[in-house]
């Protein structure tokens, strides 16, 4: 029989795309942008501020050595752009200051702002970054441009981190769970989110009462989805309301969201991953930063 430790039911799927339509020699401005997250690092390469390529995947270890494989498997995936091509980088993230080939860091409620427009559209005012280690209500303007923020970064429960723990638990692939808590007759009571060890141990206990895995997931994303909101009613949910962060792909999780906010979140353009908000808004930055650099030498 396999262990739960050797199925890795935490793990999704990382990704790696390149827009072969574009041809990156004809760009004036190539920017990069770095998101190092405590549970995912996403490196982001824009044409004159539109997307052409991306590497999402999973943090290592250390810091350096998972910006730099984010950045080299998106390269490589390119195929003939070298890291000398990119006009300027910029970082954001957990781990922002430990990029060592970034011009500059900024900080991710700044880039996840951004990024949340580029990806949802300029109607968007409140965003919902749900990370791997902290959730962050963002206000903004049209542009993106952060006007209030707050942050809850005091637990993982209720975060990526904390659903991966719960996952691995039950022996439930994470790309499955959202699915499955909807599984339910009747809503359950939340589980405890004050803290990872608190929740695990209650939900430990719900296996021994016989509770199903949908009904455990249930109860467990019903209690993030109170935590959050929470969070969003203290900076004051103003429409059109948008998801960025790993956790925004779990319909559960954001279902239970919008139920409690009686307001539904907005459905990326054209397919874009809202995973990717942090790292674009970040090679936008660049851009910018980049373009008055070049008006300044003039």
């Amino acid at each position: 029989m396999v262990s739960v430790q050797e199925s890795e039911y935490w793990r999704w799927p990382e990704q790696i795309w390149v827009d072969e339509s574009k041809d990156w020699k004809n760009a004036e401005v190539i920017s990069c942008g770095i998101d190092l997250g405590s549970v995912s690092t996403q490196a982001v390469i824009m044409l004159d501020g539109e997307l052409y390529a991306y590497a999402n995947m999973r943090t290592g270890t250390g810091s350096v050595a998972s910006a730099e494989k984010a950045i080299n498997a998106v390269l490589e995936k390119i195929g003939d752009m070298k890291r000398e091509n990119i006009h300027y980088t910029v970082a954001t993230g957990y781990g922002r200051v430990s990029v060592p080939f970034a011009n500059k860091s900024i900080t991710e409620i700044a880039c996840h702002g951004r990024g949340a427009v580029y990806i949802y559209g300029d109607t968007v005012r409140t965003v919902l970054d749900m990370g791997g280690q902290d959730l962050k209500a963002i206000k903004v303007d049209s542009r993106g441009k952060v006007v209030n923020f707050l942050m809850n970064d005091k637990c993982a429960a209720g975060t990526g981190r904390g659903i991966e723990v719960v996952c691995d638990l039950l022996a439930v692939p994470i790309t499955q769970a959202g699915e499955l808590s909807l599984k339910v007759d009747e809503e359950p009571e939340p589980v405890s989110t004050t803290c990872v060890v608190f929740a695990k141990s209650e939900i430990l206990g719900l296996i021994r009462k016989g509770w199903s895995k949908e009904k455990i997931l249930a109860a467990f994303f019903n209690a993030v989805a109170s935590r959050v909101v929470e969070l969003l009613e203290r900076v004051g949910v103003e429409p059109d309301f948008a998801i960025t962060g790993g956790i925004s792909k779990n319909i559960g999780v954001v279902k239970r969201i919008e139920d409690k906010l009686g307001l539904k979140a907005l459905k990326p353009k054209n397919g874009l991953d809202p995973q990717l908000a942090g790292a674009i808004g970040a090679a936008l930055f660049a851009r910018a930063l980049y373009l008055k650099e070049q008006k300044k030498k003039k």
